[in-house]
């Protein structure tokens, strides 16, 4: 084990046969390699099941970020939590309010899938919904706005703020460790990229052991994070409206736009072939780590994010009539990635990919002195 890393609950102290809690249910989650139809036989990669974890990946920088400002003092104990989410990290701090004794208010809007939200509120966190997008920001910039009406009448309430909260992205120190332990070496990371945190997070734990670590990160088409223009999307959990403060631009390699018909394909032939899948962010993940582990050299280690499971998508994803109301099926399996030289070259609407990766604000603001 590499002495910079944290060594993961459970690699040489086994996990108690029960669980005391249910956050000790978070981590140590497996690895299935994936193969067929993404990649030849004998091609493949390390799909990383975070969807077992008790809510999902967010699980991790929940707990992590609410335990971090407790012990600094900035949650008071008692005091409320208030965060936007489209899903996953509003289960995770469902969690985090639980094992801390926390109320938790979700903000989220009417994009959530009804099974999340009756989730969330059967395990204890209040849900509220805004009613229409920010003209600039969409509905993540209306969300926090929601959130900074709530935190200015609420003196005592706490918000993580995953976008900018540092404590998001060193959650995931624990998961890169559980990587090595599981793989012994990683050549290429594929990680969807939303608020940035585990992607940047795991690439850097990992770069401290392989500093050669490519990083891949992938994208949904209509999101701004990697310079093309924000729009509405189909997709949730991965991409954004906003450009959040926890991607590191520098880190990646390159980066994929997937769009919603491909990641539908991909997330029922996992389903099918695999007996694992999940949402919108997995089927992107696995279509791009497929295509990498058909390209790099034979023997690359390819490990991918997994974020999730299927079940907060049996109405949308797994629906038929939903895709078909969507145009989502019946179109043919994707093949591999249109390519553009900059990340602004055009609007990109299917599968496509950048080897060039900047910060677009760093762009707007080097133009803006230009001028």
């Amino acid at each position: 084990m590499h002495p910079s890393l944290p060594e993961p609950s459970g690699t040489r102290t086994p996990r108690p046969p029960i669980a005391r809690r249910p956050a000790q249910l978070v981590g140590n989650t497996p690895v299935l390699w994936v193969d067929e139809p993404f990649a030849p036989p004998g091609r493949g990669f390390h799909a990383k099941l975070e969807g077992a974890n008790p809510g999902g990946l967010k699980d991790r920088p929940a707990l992590h970020m609410i335990g971090e400002a407790r012990r600094r003092g900035d949650l008071a104990p008692g005091a409320p939590i208030v965060e936007s989410s489209s899903g996953t990290l509003g289960l995770g701090l469902a969690l985090a309010g639980l094992t801390y004794g926390h109320p938790v208010t979700v903000v989220t809007d009417p994009g959530m899938e009804p099974p999340v939200l009756r989730l969330l509120t059967a395990l204890g966190a209040r849900v509220l919904q805004v009613g229409a997008p920010h003209p600039e920001g969409g509905w993540q910039e209306a969300r926090r706005e929601r959130v900074a009406g709530l935190l200015a009448r609420t003196p005592d309430a706490y918000c993580p703020d995953q976008y900018r909260n540092p404590d998001n992205a060193t959650a995931y120190r624990p998961l890169a460790a559980e990587l090595i332990t599981q793989l012994g070496r990683v050549d290429v990371l594929v990680a969807a990229v939303g608020t940035g945190g585990h992607s940047a997070g795991v690439s850097a734990a990992l770069r401290e052991v392989f500093p050669r670590l490519a990083l891949i990160g992938v994208d949904s088409v209509r999101s701004a994070v990697f310079g093309q223009p924000a729009g509405p999307r189909l997709m949730r959990g991965l991409g954004s409206s906003i450009h959040p403060d926890n991607v590191d631009y520098a880190a990646f390699t390159e980066v994929h736009w997937v769009g919603p018909a491909e990641a539908v394909w991909a997330c029922r032939q996992l389903a099918r072939r695999h007996y694992a899948s999940g949402g919108w962010s997995v089927g992107a993940v696995a279509l791009v780590a497929g295509w990498a582990a058909r390209t790099y050299p034979a023997g690359t280690r390819i490990a991918a994010v997994f974020p999730d499971g299927p079940h907060r998508y049996l109405q949308t994803v797994y629906d038929d009539a939903w895709c078909r109301e969507h145009g989502l099926l019946g179109q043919p399996a994707p093949s591999g990635p249109d390519e553009i030289a900059e990340p602004d070259a055009r609007v990109v609407t299917r599968w496509t990919r950048c080897a060039r990766v900047r910060d677009p604000l760093a762009r707007d603001l080097a133009k803006a002195g230009a001028r």
